[in-house]
């Protein structure tokens, strides 16, 4: 090979166009079938809230919604999105609301932010689970959070905000995420 340009387009994946939902807006992408759904959020469409930790599905903090269920973003490939509904940190509150969200607020309030590495991934999985059962117990907080490593904290303040945000989180705080009125999808 004469130039790093041919050799590099030797080495590189083939591509797969993919139709998705980001946040409630429909995307149209061609991406690499070797590139995980973390890096296509990061790297090419910009969201920087899903953190890049341990990249093996260990730490959480990548996690998103994919259809309404918690993921390791690290652990999904991009193409495997294709149809899909993604919800990421970024989506959670409106743009331009006078408010954060519900789940939001009661980390603030409870100090469940820390140093805020991982507190993304922990509050979309809140977010996963508050979809599924709205009045979780404590073992169930524990459950659903099991996925997401915190560095910071024994969890204490983190189970508050998740039970203060159950109790006061509503369905229009849900609406948008495929839950109606009643509760469900």
């Amino acid at each position: 090979m004469s130039s790093v340009t041919e050799q590099s387009k030797l080495t590189a994946a083939p591509s797969i166009k993919i139709e998705f939902r980001l946040n409630g807006i429909p995307q149209k992408r061609d991406v690499p079938v070797n590139w995980t759904l973390l890096r296509l959020l990061r790297d090419d469409l910009g969201f920087l809230g899903t953190k890049c930790g341990c990249e093996i599905g260990e730490c959480g903090a990548c996690t998103v919604l994919f259809d309404r269920r918690a993921v390791n973003a690290c652990l999904v490939l991009a193409p495997q999105i294709d149809g899909a509904e993604i919800w990421t940190i970024e989506g959670l509150a409106e743009p331009g609301a006078a408010r954060l969200h519900p789940i939001q607020e009661a980390f603030i309030k409870y100090g469940a932010v820390h140093c805020g590495f991982c507190t993304p991934g922990v509050v979309m999985s809140v977010l996963a689970l508050l979809l599924e059962n709205k009045n979780p117990d404590e073992e169930e907080i524990k459950s659903a959070l099991a996925g997401n490593l915190c560095r910071c904290t024994g969890y204490k303040q983190i189970i508050d905000a998740v039970k203060s945000a159950a109790e006061s989180i509503g369905a229009e705080d849900l609406v948008k995420f495929g839950v109606n009125a009643g509760g469900r999808k």
